[in-house]
């Protein structure tokens, strides 16, 4: 079956001004190999939805976009994954430099038991990036109005973040990774855990952020990936089994695994 991967993944389709590379990666979980001879291009400034079932490799993909991974004791990768040129994978790599570049919204909302104020201000603050007080309320104000929040919380910003909803911590998350301006916004699951409407919101918001971000999300929901993607990557067993535009891949799917999957025979 791993030599299906490969040859699957000889036929994938390049994409103009690619973000992020992946060259025949692979990666384990001590002796469990997790992933495959991953080779993929993630195109910038576009959607790109990672599908497959449970245990696929997704999340373990979209991790090491950020060398996320790391903090899991005995996993080591092998191959490549290039960003703007840069070898993501090399040891001596400032992974915090990195992580200031590739933000990361979680399945499960995690506000600090803090103010909401100080949840979007905590990465500018940490990483220095604000000079006086005007300038962090400015960026705060900019990044909670990129996460369609501004308006719910302008008048209580420095209440608790946990009495929000589900849904505002959610968008809470996605404007505390906006605020340090990152290049790459990494969803896993975003909307998992949400209700039918807070869910809309987050679908909506992606929308407008795919003009300023490249932005990766893992779904298990095949109408959230047809809804909100331009491209899409199915997962199985730790191998890429097909990648290409949204549209192709829902409606004329060059693999009959792929074709099966989204149809609902197996998955």
């Amino acid at each position: 079956m791993m030599s299906q991967f490969r040859k699957m993944d000889s036929q994938v389709p390049k994409v103009t001004s690619v973000k992020i590379e992946t060259q025949q990666f692979n990666f384990y979980y001590g002796g469990h190999q997790a992933l495959f001879d991953i080779n993929l291009h993630i195109p910038e400034k576009r959607v790109t939805a990672f599908i497959g079932p449970s245990g696929c490799g997704k999340s373990t993909l979209l991790r090491s976009f950020n060398r996320m991974n790391d903090t899991i004791h005995g996993t080591r990768m092998a191959g490549r994954i290039w960003m703007d040129g840069l070898d993501i994978c090399r040891p001596d790599l400032d992974v915090v430099s990195l992580r200031r570049r590739v933000g990361m919204v979680f399945q499960k909302s995690n506000p600090f038991m803090r103010s909401i104020f100080d949840n979007v201000a905590y990465g500018l603050k940490v990483n220095r990036l604000t000079r006086s007080r005007a300038e962090l309320a400015e960026r705060i104000e900019e990044s909670l109005r990129q996460a369609a929040l501004w308006e719910e919380v302008k008048d209580r910003l420095h209440t608790s973040a946990l009495a929000l909803s589900g849904g505002q911590q959610q968008r809470l998350c996605i404007a505390r990774a906006l605020a340090i301006k990152p290049e790459v916004v990494l969803m896993d699951e975003p909307a998992s855990a949400l209700d039918p409407m807070a869910t809309q919101k987050i679908e909506e918001l992606i929308a407008k952020l795919r003009e300023q971000y490249t932005i990766v999300i893992v779904t298990h929901n095949m109408q959230q990936a047809a809804r909100v993607s331009d491209y899409t990557a199915f997962l199985w067993i730790g191998g890429l089994i097909e990648f290409g535009p949204t549209n192709k891949i829902f409606t004329r799917p060059d693999q009959s695994m792929t074709e099966d999957y989204i149809t609902g025979r197996f998955g």
